[in-house]
């Protein structure tokens, strides 16, 4: 059955258009029935929302959002202008601008700050960084740097360690050179260990010039006279101990000696420098002489 009704629709109550449907229906018909009139300049205005909402894809698509918004806040008087750093110093604030990207442009307002921070985060002095916006165009970047504790020679290079023995750096600076130097593979590892175990002996610890990690499994101490001691695997203590008291008795240090080698438990070998192994085989020539001449008289 078909009924007109009043609004001039025709409806057929065998099929009855979806609920959301009617309404353009109405307005549809409306149009054909020259009912309804279309506002003037609505197509110019229709086609300029069609090429906005189309340009504003081709953004979105090719991943120029950001730009464009850090382009029109940074007008609009958000551009960072200032970068205002505390707790540095090893780290320069113009690492720290140029870590970030910064480039006079850069808008306040897209700064993600979390992206800022992990920035920070890999520049090589910093332990902990804290990012904050001040608006409206400026940042506080607060640090916690890493602080040295030895130089760590391996191969020809030179780094600056951390007590966990973590390179910071590459060594570029003689501010650092009174850090104790560590010498070998394993070296960087162990230092801390190694160091902390020489302050039982303070009247040694200041003479020393180099720790040099052996294969990887004991300990050379290098002195400021040129003397190597060497200490076993095992038990390293209770050789600097033994080397303490030989040298209270004997001042064994200060002799013209080459090294020290305390690796075996039941005796010290000294190693003579080359003057005075000289000066001792000249001893003995002479000595071997001597005894000749006194056979020869006898």
């Amino acid at each position: 059955m078909v009924a007109d009704r009043a609004d001039g629709s025709v409806s057929d109550s065998s099929r009855v258009l979806p609920r959301f449907l009617r309404r353009p229906m109405r307005l549809f018909t409306a149009l054909i029935d020259g009912r309804a009139v279309i506002p003037q300049h609505t197509g110019s205005l229709a086609t300029a929302a069609l090429f906005a909402l189309t340009g504003l894809y081709g953004v979105i698509e090719g991943g120029h959002l950001r730009a464009l918004a850090e382009s029109t806040t940074s007008a609009a008087g958000f551009a960072i202008d200032s970068v205002n750093v505390a707790g540095n110093v090893e780290t320069s604030p113009i690492d720290i601008v140029q870590q970030l990207g910064l480039d006079g442009h850069t808008s306040l307002l897209t700064l993600d700050v979390d992206e800022a921070r992990a920035a920070v985060m890999a520049l090589p002095w910093v332990m902990d960084a804290d990012v904050r916006k001040i608006y409206p165009d400026a940042i506080d970047v607060k640090l916690s740097e890493k602080r040295a504790f030895g130089i760590w020679q391996h191969g020809r290079e030179l780094s600056l360690i951390d007590r966990n023995g973590n390179v910071i750096a590459p060594l570029s600076s003689k501010k650092f050179m009174r850090l104790p130097l560590f010498v070998g593979l394993g070296a960087d590892v162990h230092a801390e260990a190694f160091d902390a175990m020489l302050d039982k002996w303070p009247e040694l610890k200041p003479r020393i010039k180099a720790r040099i990690r052996v294969a990887d499994r004991r300990w050379d101490i290098r002195l400021d006279n040129g003397v190597t001691v060497r200490l076993p695997e095992n038990g390293a203590a209770g050789a600097l101990d033994k080397l303490r008291r030989m040298d209270a008795r004997q001042e064994l240090l200060a002799r013209d000696i080459r090294t020290v080698d305390l690796r075996l438990d039941d005796r010290i070998t000294i190693g003579l420098s080359d003057d005075a192994a000289a000066r001792r085989q000249n001893a003995m020539d002479a000595r071997e002489r001597l005894m000749k001449k006194r056979g020869r008289n006898s």
